[in-house]
């Protein structure tokens, strides 16, 4: 009887690595079949073209699937080049508004993703001309409801939202992280910042004298290579487009603005671990112009940061990788997207607070 022939090393070393390849090609497609479905939005998106002041503006209109006239919620970026999605960021809000009867419309900051100019040049005043003149457009659409038109914006925004609200009429607000003063933020934040690093006491009196220094600057009006010869050279990452734009926008203080809010349903939402913004002053300041009987909601998130991005999240650049791939949604601070879903719902039902 003949023995069985013995399976040779260099087969079973070949069976072995396409099985393995076969199963990374399966967890692979898995995975992509997770990112795809989760990264898809119950909702549909355009790309439109606002004209403003002989300039166009590249936008996006997200809408409801269910062919009706909608309300709009007009997005107000905050600081920095930000595109018209936020880089898919607001697309969770988008939905959520979605569901709750309301289309969004943003559209990419001047010289951000090819579109036409420099958003450094812009004033707060710029930009809220800006707002409103996409407002105007989006009322002359059949498939807008323009009495249902309001505004959602984060940060830098908060001084913009008040403006536009006294250029034309607005029937909602809602607010995230804004901030009232522009100096008294920026301190905030540095001193904030110099905590969390842990910073000697030596470094911190340096940093605030170089901040005083700036402000000085800044008061008289000062170029920037005035600034940069006062910094002994050291810009620090300054530029002479960033310094022109903080020039032109310093004195911001949305303290007087805020009165044009005053009747409109306006939904506050702040951060317990946000190092830009001193939530409490900003609360303070809200409540101070538009209370009494005015319809201002206040709602903080304990785990949340600036962005109200869930502060364990957006700790490690790993976890808000794989979390914006595999669960977009649960980015944000816990209730923060049922929050302004519900806020829109209530104002669609005509609550006590709707206009």
């Amino acid at each position: 009887m003949c023995p069985k022939p013995k399976i040779r090393p260099r087969r079973r070393g070949v069976r072995i690595a396409v099985w393995s390849l076969v199963t990374v090609l399966v967890v692979a497609a898995g995975l992509t079949g997770v990112v795809l479905w989760q990264n898809s939005y119950d909702m549909d998106e355009q790309r439109v073209t606002i004209r403003h002041g002989g300039h166009t503006l590249n936008g996006v209109l997200a809408t409801p699937r269910d062919g009706r006239r909608h309300g709009l919620v007009v997005y107000i970026h905050g600081d920095g080049p930000v595109d018209a999605t936020h880089d898919d960021g607001y697309k969770p809000m988008w939905e959520a508004n979605a569901r709750a009867g309301y289309a969004s419309l943003s559209w990419d900051k001047p010289g951000v993703a090819g579109a036409p100019g420099n958003w450094l040049d812009q004033s707060m005043d710029d930009r809220a001309d800006e707002a409103a003149a996409a407002i105007a457009w989006a009322r002359a659409r059949p498939d807008i409801d323009g009495d249902r038109i309001g505004l959602w914006g984060a940060s830098q925004a908060g001084w913009v939202m008040p403006k536009v609200a006294a250029r034309t009429p607005v029937s909602f607000v809602v607010a995230v992280s804004p901030a009232i003063n522009w100096l008294q933020q920026g301190r905030y934040n540095l001193l904030a910042e110099l905590r969390a690093d842990g910073a000697s006491a030596a470094r911190t009196k340096a940093e605030i004298t170089r901040s005083d220094t700036t402000r000085r600057l800044l008061e008289r009006h000062a170029s920037f290579e005035e600034y940069v010869e006062a910094m002994d050279g050291d810009a620090d990452g300054m530029t002479a487009d960033r310094w022109g734009f903080i020039s032109k926008n310093y004195t911001a203080d949305a303290t007087r603005d805020l009165r044009a809010l005053r009747g409109v349903p306006v939904l506050l939402t702040l951060a317990a671990h946000d190092v830009n913004v001193d939530t409490a002053d900003t609360e303070r300041g809200y409540r101070k112009v538009l209370d009494p009987g005015d319809a201002l909601k206040v709602e903080h998130y304990p785990g949340a940061t600036h962005s109200l991005l869930k502060q364990s999240v957006e700790q490690s650049d790993l976890e808000l990788t794989l979390t914006a791939l595999l669960s977009p949604r649960s980015l944000f601070a816990d209730g923060f997207l049922d929050d302004q879903r519900q806020f829109l719902e209530e104002l669609g039902r005509g609550g006590p607070d709707a206009p």
